[in-house]
């Protein structure tokens, strides 16, 4: 068929280009593969499917996409008549970029924020420590200085994250519109 292979081609580019760039968010090639497979899929695909198409193992297949279904950039559908569980990308990258970076930046300022908080009851317990030499209650008070102004950043990280959640982020940086009006 006339076309179809530099079709094929222009694709394989863009998924070869996302599989290397999902490093940056944690993510193996391998899954980075899978989405961009899906991505470019007219219809949802089982996993049978997508094992066919990649080469993968099911367990293997099963485990990236439900690595990709955490991240919400695939969700399961369902179709009429179709026994088998179905998948597809979610296309909207916007979406795509706010779901992953607020899963894994809440995740991140709360481990670090609970972390803090404890240091912080430990410190404040030398400081209030009669028995603990001046010079470590110096040090303590000086990490307690450290460690709020470090709270201040994750309150101001968490505001980020929220203003992607509510979509206020749009407001500041506008989304541009689609320029290929054959879409």
């Amino acid at each position: 068929m006339k076309g179809a292979e530099k079709l094929e081609q222009a694709r394989e580019r863009v998924i070869d280009t996302i599989a290397q760039n999902m490093n940056l968010y944690g993510i193996t090639d391998s899954i980075g593969r899978l989405y961009g497979l899906l991505y470019f899929q007219e219809d949802s695909m089982t996993l049978d499917e997508m094992k066919e198409e990649l080469g993968m193992s099911k367990t293997s297949m099963s485990t990236s996409v439900r690595t990709l279904m955490e991240l919400k950039m695939v969700e399961k559908v369902w179709k009429k008549g179709v026994r088998k569980d179905l998948y597809e990308a979610e296309e909207d990258w916007y979406q795509t970029f706010i779901d992953f970076f607020t899963i894994k930046w809440r995740a991140g300022v709360s481990i670090n924020v609970s972390s803090i908080e404890k240091s912080l009851i430990e410190l404040n317990e030398l400081i209030n420590d009669p028995e603990v030499a001046n010079d470590i209650k110096a040090a303590a008070n000086r990490d307690i200085g450290k460690l709020n102004d470090s709270l201040l950043y994750y309150d101001w990280l968490n505001r980020l994250v929220d203003s992607f959640e509510s979509k206020e982020i749009f407001n500041y940086i506008p989304k541009k519109q689609h320029r290929n009006e054959n879409r």
